[in-house]
């Protein structure tokens, strides 16, 4: 498992080459691989800065996928440099993208990118859940070699949990499922693995075996910067199983492969194991001196890449000040723009407010003009019906009184013929005629027609009887004819002959009914009733 770390570094410099050209030229392009390093090399930087301006035509053009492609780059970039919270989030970013738009390919190649990143956090429970998760998306679409690599990765965390069992498992399934893809590069990295749990188990010969057909492998692919460390790890077991001429041997050549593929990584762990095995060999003159040459090439290293990570660093800083100028400047205008805008539909709304309240205010008022005309005609013809009955209903009620004063004074007059007889000296004929009397007298004071002559007068003069009660409480019916005749202003005579009696009896009526309403002294009793 050594020098993964300088391993990822390459792969993301690929990485950040290849989502330049993807996201510049929307389509993915094969480039030589060497040119590509030799560009990232010498410039990380700038890759950073292709990778920006990829994002933001990716976003102009609103395309998800790209943009979060982009972010992904972007967060391998950070990974390589060991910026770990920063490549999070950005790789965070591409899975919210990846996740809405179900791209299940991309969202699970994302999720690894992640767990590795907490891996060489060393958050290992996180990572093993994110390459489980991976795992589970690529076995969704049955992508064989996805599949394959999330076994391994898992086996990488198990083996660092120091659970070897699971670890062997999982780089068994891996191992499994390359085989089946016929990914030859796949089967030696794998078989790589378990050479490492094995090593670190002390199972050696183990080791030592899975090692060797490792090497094989990458020789029949000629892949000669795989075979540097796979050698140099056989070197390490035959370090500690003793042999230290072999080991010698495998660790000096795994130098020699360093310094023809010019990676210095690779040469100052070389260095280290030479170190370690002439000191074994007791030749600690051998052992100094390349301990001394490891460390000046792990100091070199370490400088070289500090010099580009404060140059990536600055570079950051100042696109970012860019990125915030430019921000804030496009935020401003927008506000501005916004201001005008809302400005100017404040204006028209308010003018269209305007316009809508005068309207109807207007409306309003035509309306309400239609509506006092419609109610003072329906007034006017509502008041002529009324004083139309009003008029015939007081003509009626005249008619009515006429009547009955006529009945009472042809009643009258009977009565005094009659009595007039009773006067005579015909006694045999007294009797009879004193019976028609006062079947007259009755007749007049009973008369069907006061019945009609209340209806009529209460329908003439509402509320007037009601008006009257609140003066006297204790009013008979007699007292309220009598009322009701002198509202009429019917002389006393005619108002005697509607009762049937005498004009005194009247007056002693009256003065009753003056004195049950409370009337005072040198008020007019006629005046009073008028006033009702």
């Amino acid at each position: 498992m050594k020098q993964i770390f300088l391993n990822r570094i390459r792969t993301a410099f690929f990485l950040i080459c290849a989502c330049s050209i993807f996201c510049s030229f929307g389509q993915t392009k094969k480039t030589d691989k060497a040119v590509i390093d030799s560009l990232i090399k010498r410039n990380p930087d700038a890759a950073f800065v292709k990778i920006k301006t990829a994002l933001k035509e990716a976003l102009d053009k609103n395309d998800p996928i790209a943009a979060a492609l982009c972010y992904q780059y972007l967060g391998e970039l950070f990974y390589n440099q060991a910026a770990y919270t920063q490549a999070v989030k950005y790789y965070y970013k591409a899975d919210h993208i990846f996740r809405k738009h179900q791209d299940y390919l991309n969202l699970a190649k994302n999720l690894n990118k992640i767990g590795e990143t907490y891996y060489y956090g060393k958050q290992y429970r996180i990572s093993l859940s994110k390459f489980q998760e991976a795992l589970d998306n690529y076995q969704k679409i049955k992508n064989g070699k996805g599949i394959a690599e999330s076994y391994g990765l898992i086996g990488q965390t198990y083996e660092k949990h120091q659970n070897y069992e699971k670890a062997v498992k999982y780089q068994q399934l891996a191992l499994s499922a390359y085989q089946r893809e016929q990914d030859s590069l796949g089967i030696a990295k794998i078989y790589e693995n378990i050479g490492s749990i094995y090593e670190d188990k002390l199972e050696l010969d183990s080791a030592l075996r899975n090692y060797q057909y490792a090497l094989e492998i990458n020789q029949r692919n000629s892949n000669e910067l795989a075979q540097i460390e796979i050698v140099n790890n056989i070197g390490d077991v035959y370090r500690k199983t003793g042999k230290y001429a072999q080991a010698l041997r495998y660790t000096k050549k795994a130098a020699a492969m360093a310094v023809k593929l010019n990676d210095p990584y690779q040469l100052s762990s070389a260095y280290r194991d030479l170190s370690k095995n002439f000191d074994l060999m007791k030749r600690h003159d051998s052992a100094y001196h390349y301990s001394e040459l490891g460390r000046n090439i792990f100091l070199k290293i370490f400088t070289e890449d500090n010099n580009k990570q404060l140059t990536l660093l600055q570079t950051l800083f100042e696109i970012q000040q860019k990125d915030d100028a430019i921000t804030q400047f496009e935020q401003e205008r927008r506000a501005n723009q916004f201001i005008y805008i809302g400005t100017a539909l404040i204006i028209v709304l308010l003018i269209m407010l305007a316009v809508s309240i005068i309207s109807r205010q207007r409306l309003k008022l035509r309306n309400e003009k239609a509506a006092n005309e419609q109610s003072n005609a329906l007034y006017e013809i509502q008041k002529k019906a009324i004083e139309a009955d009003l008029e015939l209903k007081s003509q009626e009620l005249s008619n009515n009184t006429l009547h009955v004063i006529q009945s009472n004074q042809f009643l009258e007059e009977l009565r005094n013929e009659l009595e007039e007889m009773i006067r005579d000296d015909k006694r045999d004929q007294k009797k009879r005629l004193q019976q028609i009397v006062t079947k007259i007298s009755k007749r007049a004071s009973h008369d069907k027609h006061w019945k009609e002559f209340s209806h009529m007068f209460e329908q003439i003069h509402q509320s007037f009887f009601d008006n009257l009660k609140k003066y006297s409480g204790d009013l008979t019916a007699n007292d309220l004819r009598l009322v009701a005749l002198i509202k009429m202003n019917l002389s006393s005579k005619d108002m005697a002959i509607l009762f049937g009696i005498s004009q005194d009896s009247l007056r002693v009526s009256r003065y009753r009914l003056r004195k049950k309403l409370v009337i005072p002294q040198g008020e007019n009793l006629s005046t009073f009733i008028q006033s009702l």
